[in-house]
């Protein structure tokens, strides 16, 4: 018998996570593992976030924050949500919470009751899904392709709602595609929402800063939406600081006060130091991290051109975030030396295995045709990880 909750059984296992355990197994047998499959960017965090950190350390920052983050961290997430996405909220709209993870956690666990349903437009984060199967929530996923840029339509989305419908997430720049929508395809998308006024929004804007001259647009700018949106930042990504561990949200204030108690109950509030050095991240011009994004967009652009070598797989070009997500579902029903590929799980496992290459499958965010691939590495490893995937893969 096994005493573990329901809960625990019915939650799937982080696939972009189990990748990088299992590269890490094979890298432990001695094997020469290039790993494409994390979604972390492999700068250092910028000197003057540091050395806001170590200043805090010298002036003796040590004891428990106020459950919802620092008073003027909050005053400058306000700035920053003013100044790049043109939002207006005030310090009690704002939560600061141990990651941009635990900002939606949060969010899903105060506004979902079980039964209620989610909707995905796919491809989406791999834990959104888990997320609402932990508040016995539901999801629905609405499909998209490379087709149409990995975009959904107001018809797709019109189609999808039903009375249980609770909330949709939306993610632009996207993980794991890269995708960004304009103002226009969010007002048509907005459009259909403001049919169903009992629809909260959660608009995932972690990528922001990573684009490539297609500028995102904040789904809460939309005057009939602000009140049901609920908008997730963090520093993980622009600022190379994911084991920091700060994320942020800008919502009503009576969501804003729901999450508080709700983190106050599980793991009060974020580390003082990363605090202290996010205020110096936030405060800063956005120029300050534009060396990160020109190199991206270098990356990205060779990755692109390399992988157009390579018969049967199938690109768009990504305006945003650090990920190629190629479909490959030209090699579904193809035998590569003795392992017959059914499914991008098979594609992706055959390159771990015969190219030393991790990536990861489509099919944990939604996309079953297709394998994310995330250039950021060093330009020499995803040279020679792309020359082997031809290898393998000839």
């Amino acid at each position: 018998m096994n005493p573990l909750s329901d809960r625990i059984n019915s939650l799937p296992v982080s696939q972009t996570l189990a990748m990088a355990a299992k590269a890490r197994e094979l890298r432990g047998e001695g094997k020469d593992i290039i790993g494409l499959s994390l979604g972390e960017p492999d700068f250092n965090t910028p000197d003057f976030v540091k050395e806001a950190a170590i200043q805090a350390i010298n002036d003796n920052y040590n004891s428990y924050t106020p459950v919802d983050g620092y008073a003027d961290l909050k005053e400058a997430i306000c700035r920053k949500f003013k100044r790049d996405n043109g939002l207006t909220y005030r310090p009690d709209q704002v939560v600061v919470s141990t990651g941009a993870k635990q900002s939606i956690a949060n969010v899903a666990q105060v506004l979902l009751n079980p039964g209620d349903e989610v909707l995905l437009p796919a491809p989406y984060w791999v834990s959104y899904s888990a997320i609402a199967i932990l508040c016995e929530a539901t999801y629905k996923e609405i499909p998209s392709d490379i087709k149409s840029d990995f975009k959904i339509t107001p018809q797709q989305l019109e189609a999808a709602i039903t009375p249980k419908t609770k909330m949709i997430f939306f993610n632009s720049p996207n993980n794991p595609s890269g995708t960004i929508y304009s103002e226009e395809e969010y007002r048509a998308l907005a459009k259909v929402l403001e049919k169903y006024p009992d629809i909260f929004i959660l608009s995932d804007e972690i990528y922001e800063h990573i684009n490539y001259g297609k500028t995102p647009f904040s789904f809460a700018a939309i005057e009939e939406m602000y009140d049901r949106t609920i908008t997730v930042n963090g520093v993980a990504k622009a600022f190379a600081m994911t084991g920091w561990r700060i994320g942020y949200i800008g919502a009503p204030a009576w969501i804003a006060k729901a999450c508080t108690k709700m983190q106050g109950q599980i793991t009060s509030g974020a580390n003082c130091i990363a605090q202290r050095a996010t205020i110096a991240a936030l405060d800063a011009p956005v120029s300050k991290i534009k060396y990160m994004v020109d190199e991206f967009k270098e990356r990205r652009d060779m990755v692109l051109n390399l992988l157009s070598e390579i018969e049967g797989l199938t690109l768009n070009v990504p305006d945003g975030a650090f990920y190629i997500f190629p479909d490959v579902s030209s090699y579904f029903g193809r035998t590569l030396g003795n392992t017959t590929i059914e499914n991008a799980s098979d594609f992706a496992m055959y390159l771990l295995e015969e190219a030393h290459v991790a990536t990861v499958t489509g099919d944990a965010f939604g996309q079953p045709n297709c394998i994310r691939i995330s250039y950021a590495a060093s330009v020499a490893e995803l040279q020679e990880a792309i020359e082997r995937i031809k290898s393998a893969l000839q």
